[in-house]
Formats: structure tokens, sequence, C-alpha cells
């Protein structure tokens, strides 16, 4: 057996080495974690302040520091590579959101699963809706190659034989997605989560139907060695779901999504187009101001007034920010309708909103957290933390916030807390919806570097969302 084992591993070198991959030497001579993913919005990606983030890049980052280790990321070239650069060991252990399928299982071991999703058909509704499989022969379909949903359709090919589809090696499926939305492609199969990240900024992509049961997301080992990492992440992501830590991390890149119909981005997307560009040098010089990405301001303005300047509430809350009076004396605004006073103030009342949150509470959470106190006020988000911290929650995590802030509603509640009653949930609404219009900006406005002419001329089509060419 040791023999067989030795011309096996011998066999998995001269294969690294013939297509220019090295295998890793053991986590515990080289001092770090190799981890192979790939560059999705689901997985691992740089965010809008240029640091790295994704599900995957902070569970595997904090793997790492539990064992006292360095992590490094390498990015597989496409999706059909992940595993076969797991075979050859070209690093420890695969994070790339990978499902467990019977097919996979064959070729490496999966660690313990950290996430369910659905494979679903996405299509265009700008077309005729797919009632089931038998409407989509002779249809154009495209998957990612080498990827479960391909597994999927080979295995329905068995009942309808005259289905056929195209696996793409050259996209991830939010590009594919993409695809769809713009018509280039009928049909395409993926995850429910990429697809709910995919429909924040494409309102006219939806979900015809799903495909088979739910999937688990996991980690991928090696078949052969490894057995003490695999112990290791085991024990790891027993202690992250005991403890809640998974739980959030979840809930900070998919709990946002969701909150908005199809037409409240229909609405956005045209009026980033119509409005946006007359605020855009206003939300940037409150970036200058506050060192708040300008994006989010303008986020937070478009969910407070839909960007009208002289909007005013049945409460006498006004401008485009939405100031009350008291606000605006305090930060020296005379003219509440006028947006060159009045952006900029909430740009600065945010920020202080920031700057009173303990200073332990890290980002996003923290970012989030004051978002919920612009809405409702400071007071009743810290009766919120009270509350959290009274159920054994965490206060200082906006997943937890976002369960004790509503209960403000329930007499049992607000009449034990020092602010007394608040429409909470409304403050989650908000701040969740202004999340998501952030998404968007993000994937379509360039980030402000002062200094720098960073305008962004650029329009997009109101119908998909599609980026528009400038007139020649």
């Amino acid at each position: 057996m040791k023999a067989l084992f030795s011309i096996l591993w011998v066999a998995v070198l001269l294969s690294a080495c013939d297509n220019g991959g090295k295998p890793v030497p053991p986590f515990r001579e080289s001092g770090e974690l190799v981890v192979i993913t790939r560059n999705s919005p689901t997985t691992y990606y740089e965010d809008a302040q240029g640091q790295m983030a994704g599900i995957e890049n902070d569970l595997a980052t904090l793997f790492a520091g539990e064992l006292g280790l360095k992590v490094r990321f390498v990015v597989a070239p496409d999706f059909s590579q992940i595993l076969p650069m797991l075979q050859r060991h070209q690093g420890h252990f695969a994070a790339a959101g990978l499902t467990v399928t019977p097919a996979r299982e064959k070729i490496v071991r999966f660690g313990p699963a950290y996430q369910t999703v659905q494979q679903q058909l996405a299509y265009s509704t700008f077309s005729l809706r797919p009632a089931g499989i038998k409407n989509l022969v002779g249809k154009r379909i495209e998957v990612v190659a080498g990827s479960s949903y391909a597994e999927r359709l080979r295995s329905l090919k068995e009942q309808f034989p005259q289905l056929r589809w195209e696996e793409n090696s050259q996209h991830e499926s939010e590009e594919l997605l993409e695809h769809v939305a713009d018509g280039l492609t009928d049909y395409v199969v993926a995850d429910s989560h990429v697809i709910s990240v995919v429909q924040n900024y494409r309102p006219n992509l939806d979900v015809a139907f799903s495909l088979g049961k739910p999937e688990k997301l996991a980690w991928a080992f090696p078949l052969a060695g490894g057995d003490e990492l695999v112990e290791k992440a085991q024990a790891f992501f027993e202690r992250i779901t005991q403890d809640g830590t998974l739980r959030r991390l979840l809930d900070r890149y998919y709990g946002h999504l969701e909150r908005l119909e199809g037409e409240d981005i229909d609405s956005f997307l045209d009026k980033m187009n119509s409005d946006l560009p007359e605020y855009r040098k206003l939300f940037q010089r409150a970036q200058e101001l506050t060192d708040i990405d300008w994006r989010l301001l303008a986020a937070l303005g478009y969910q407070e007034s839909h960007w009208d300047p002289l909007a005013t509430s049945p409460t006498g809350v006004r401008g485009l920010m939405m100031l009350t009076a008291d606000t605006a004396d305090q930060l020296g605004v005379s003219n509440r309708l006028d947006p060159r006073q009045n952006i900029p103030a909430g740009a600065r009342y945010l920020q202080n909103l920031k700057d009173t949150l303990p200073g332990r509470i890290g980002e996003p959470d923290r970012t989030w957290i004051a978002l919920a106190a612009y809405n409702t006020g400071q007071g009743h988000v810290e009766d919120a933390r009270v509350l959290a911290q009274q159920m054994k929650l965490d206060p200082d995590s906006w997943t937890d916030l976002k369960k004790s802030l509503p209960l403000l509603t329930k007499p049992a509640y607000y009449k034990n807390v020092k602010h007394g009653y608040a429409r909470g949930g409304e403050a989650v609404i908000f701040t969740e919806s202004t999340r998501t219009y952030y998404d968007i900006l993000v994937k379509f406005e360039k980030p402000y570097k002062p200094g720098l002419n960073s305008v962004n001329p650029e329009r997009y089509s109101t119908r998909t969302g599609e980026r528009l060419r400038a007139p020649r």
C-alpha cells in the first residue's frame, strides 16, 4: 500500500510540474495556508475600499488566524481548474463556493458544510417564462464549465435527450447571468445566492424554477493526506457555528439581498441617469470632508429623498439628506433645501454617528449601525444594543441588532429601555435598502480619489441596467 501511495504521489508531482504548478509544502513546514479560490462577488474579491473581501476570504483568513498561520490565496484561472489544482496539491484546500456533489466526492474530500444553496434556472422577464425542463429544448443555455450545474444538466439529459447547453470556461456565473439580462443567451443555471446578487442591478433577471434539491457548500481537501487540516477545519466550523460568527458572516454578504423589488431597482437605475449627475460632485466633496465613500453617501441620499432636494416629511425633516431642524442648526446649515449645504451636512452627521460608537466595533458593522441611527436616532440604537446584550446577542454586530431593533415596537421591551418606543423595524429596512443601493453604485460608479478626475460620465439602460456606450 505504501509503495502504491509513493507511485501516486510521484505521479502528482510530475503532473504539477507538467502543468507549471508546484505542489505546496505542508502547512506546518511553510507556516502559511495556501487557499485555492476564484474571483467572484460570492467568494473572493476586492471591495470598494480596496480590501480583499468575500465570504471565502473572511472564513479562510479567520481559520488561518486561529491556527497562527498566514494565509495566501491562489486564484484559479477559471472554475474548471479549481479541483485539478487541488489534486496537484497547489493549495492546502479549495475555498471557492464549491457544492458537494457525488461526482466531486470521488476526487476530493469535503469539510463541513457552511451554506445551503439551490440551483435555479434564470431567465429574462423580457421573454416568456419556461414552465419546465421540456421548454428548454432548443434554447440557448449556458453554465460555467466544470460546475455542478453541468452535472445536473447531464443527469436531466437522460430524461430529455435533446437537451443541449454550452459549458463556458471564460466567464463566471455572474457574467453569464448578465448575458441572460442582455439577451445574449436564453437561460443560465446558477446557485440561488449568486442570482440574488445579480438581480440587485439587473432587475429584468428572474428565476423560472429550481433544479433538484438544495445543495451544501463546503471547502474541498485532497483525498490523500491532510487529515490534521481537515480535523482543524471541522473544529473551526463547529466553533463559528456555535458562537454565531458564521451566521454573522453570511448575513454580512447576503442578509440585505431581496429587500427591494424590481420596480425599486428600475427607478434607481433611471435616476442614476437623470438625477445623480447633478449631485455627484457634491457627494464627492462630502467624501473629502468625511472620508466616507461618496457612493455610500449617494445611496443614503437616495434612500432618504430619492435625490429630491425639496423633499419634506410630515414631521418637518427636510432636504436631500432629510435633516431635522436641530441637526441642521448643530451643523451650521442655514438652508436645508440647498443641496450644497444639505449633502455635506448629512455626511458629517453620519460620520458623527460613527464616531460616537464604541471603538471596538469594526467595519462594516460600524457603518450599518450608524445608518440605523441616522434613521431612528442614536438613543434608540443604544437601546437596541442594550436589548441585544440582555438577549445574549452581540451588541456590536449589525446582524444581531437586526433582531433587537424591531422589538422596540413592543411594550414588553420598549417600556424597559431609556428612550422608549421606536419603529426599529423601519430602521432595519432603511439600512438594508441603503446597502443594496450602495452595492449597485459600487457596481456602476467609479470610486473617487481627490485630485483626480473620477467623475463617471457613463450612463446605463433603465431597462436592463446595462452600461450604455457614450455617443460618438
